[in-house]
C-alpha cells in the first residue's frame, strides 16, 4: 500500500487548497489504484481506500462523482461508506449506477433511500438484480407507475403479502401492471384470484392469452365463474323473438352488417342491437344479453374487435346498453384506450372461449 500512502500528503494538500480539477484528477488516480488490485485487497486495505475516497468526494463536481459511481458500482468489495454516499446523492446520475448494481448496499440503506429520495432513485432500486420485500414495500407505497411496473417485472424482486395486496389494488386501475403481475410465479393464489376479478374484462382476457401456462387453468376457472355472474342483477327477461326474426330476415337478404348494427345502437333499438351483435359474432343471444347487461363495457369491446368493427360502432353499442349507468367521458376515453390496445387475435380467442362455453346454436 506504499502507493496510496505516498498520496496522503497530496490528498491533504488537495483538500485544503486544491481546485475542482485537481480534486477530480486525484480522485481518478486513487480510483485507478483501487480498481487495479481490488480483488486482492483485504478489509484493512478497503477501509483505507474508504477513508481516502469518502473525504475526497465531498467537494468534487457532479461529473466526477458520477464517473466514480459508474466505476465502483460493479465492484463486489467497493468501499462501503463511499458507495453509501454516492447512493444518497440527490443527483440520479451519481446515485443511479450504485443503486442499480452495487452489492454493498444493505436493505436498511435501500429502505432509507427509497423513503427519502425521488422517483429516479426508486426506479434504479427497482431494477436491482435482487430486491428484498422490505424494500419493495416502500417502492409500492411511494413509487410512481414506472417504478412499480419495473419492480413487478423484476423476477429478482420479492414482495410481502401486504405488498402484493397493495399491488392488486393498484392494478385495478393500471392494466399494464395487472398483466405484469399475472406473469409472476410467486403471487399468492388468493391474491391472483383477486387480481383477475378486479382487472377489466379486456385485461382478464389478455391474461388468458399471454399468462404463463401453469396459470391459465386458474384464469379459465375464474373467467368461467365470472361469465356466469355477468349481468346477474335481477331484471325482467327480454323478449328477443321479434328482433331475432327481423335480424334473420336481413341476414337472409345479405343486408346485415356493421352499418345496420351501428344504426340499431344509435337509434336505441336495444333488442335489435343485441340480436344483430349475436348474429354477426355467432354467439348465443342469451350470452350477448348477459355480457351487455354488466356494468363494464369491456365485453362490447371484445365482441366488436373480434368482428372487425370500428370504435364508432363499439361506442354506439356501449351507449345503447340497457339497465346500466351512463359512462362518463373519462370512462369512454378509458374504453377507447382499451379498444385500441386489444389485438384482433386476443379478441377472437376470447370470442371462441364464449362460443365453446355455450354450446347452444348461435343466434340468427
Amino acid at each position: 500500500m506504499a502507493e496510496i500512502t505516498s498520496l496522503i500528503p497530496e490528498l491533504e494538500d488537495v483538500q485544503r487548497h486544491g481546485s475542482a480539477e485537481r480534486r477530480a484528477e486525484t480522485l481518478r488516480r486513487i480510483t485507478d489504484l483501487f480498481l487495479r488490485d481490488a480483488s486482492r485487497f483485504g478489509p484493512e486495505h478497503i477501509e483505507l481506500f474508504d477513508d481516502v475516497l469518502s473525504r475526497l468526494i465531498v467537494e468534487i463536481e457532479t461529473e466526477a462523482r458520477a464517473m466514480l459511481a459508474r466505476r465502483l458500482a460493479p465492484i463486489p468489495n467497493a468501499p462501503v461508506r463511499v458507495v453509501g454516499q454516492l447512493a444518497r446523492d440527490d443527483d440520479i446520475a451519481v446515485a443511479g449506477p450504485v443503486l442499480l448494481q452495487s452489492k454493498r448496499l444493505e436493505d436498511d440503506a435501500l429502505v432509507d433511500i427509497a423513503r427519502t429520495k425521488g422517483q429516479g432513485h426508486l426506479l434504479a432500486i427497482a431494477g436491482r438484480p435482487e430486491v428484498g420485500a422490505a424494500v419493495t414495500d416502500v417502492l409500492v407505497g411511494r413509487g410512481d407507475d414506472d417504478v412499480v411496473r419495473n419492480a413487478v417485472n423484476n423476477l429478482g424482486a420479492r414482495f410481502s403479502e401486504a405488498g402484493f395486496s397493495a399491488l392488486v389494488r393498484r392494478a385495478e386501475h393500471d392494466d399494464a401492471l395487472a398483466e405484469k403481475m399475472a406473469m409472476r410465479p410467486d403471487i399468492p393464489r388468493l391474491l391472483f384470484r383477486d387480481l383477475v376479478i378486479l382487472a377489466t374484462d379486456v385485461v382478464r382476457n389478455r391474461l388468458l392469452a399471454t399468462a404463463r401456462p401453469e396459470a391459465q387453468p386458474e384464469i379459465r376457472r375464474i373467467l368461467s365463474k365470472l361469465a356466469g355472474e355477468i349481468g346477474a342483477k335481477a331484471r325482467p327477461p327480454r323478449d328477443y323473438a321479434a328482433a331475432q326474426q327481423a335480424v334473420s330476415a336481413m341476414r337472409a337478404d345479405d343486408r346485415l352488417g356493421e352499418p345496420q348494427l351501428f344504426e340499431f345502437a344509435r337509434s336505441g333499438q336495444y333488442e335489435e342491437t343485441v340480436a344483430a351483435l349475436a348474429a354477426l359474432c355467432q354467439v348465443p343471444i342469451d350470452t350477448v344479453d348477459r355480457l351487455l347487461g354488466g356494468e363494464r363495457p369491456d365485453p362490447v369491446l371484445i365482441l366488436c374487435k373480434a368482428a372487425g368493427f370500428g370504435w364508432p360502432t363499439a361506442r354506439a353499442v356501449i351507449k345503447a346498453r340497457a339497465g346500466t349507468r351512463p359512462l362518463s367521458q373519462q370512462a369512454f376515453d378509458h374504453a377507447f384506450a382499451n379498444f385500441e390496445r386489444l389485438s384482433d387475435a386476443t379478441a377472437r380467442r376470447v370470442l371462441r372461449f364464449w362460443r365453446v362455453r355455450h354450446a347452444t346454436p348461435p343466434a340468427g
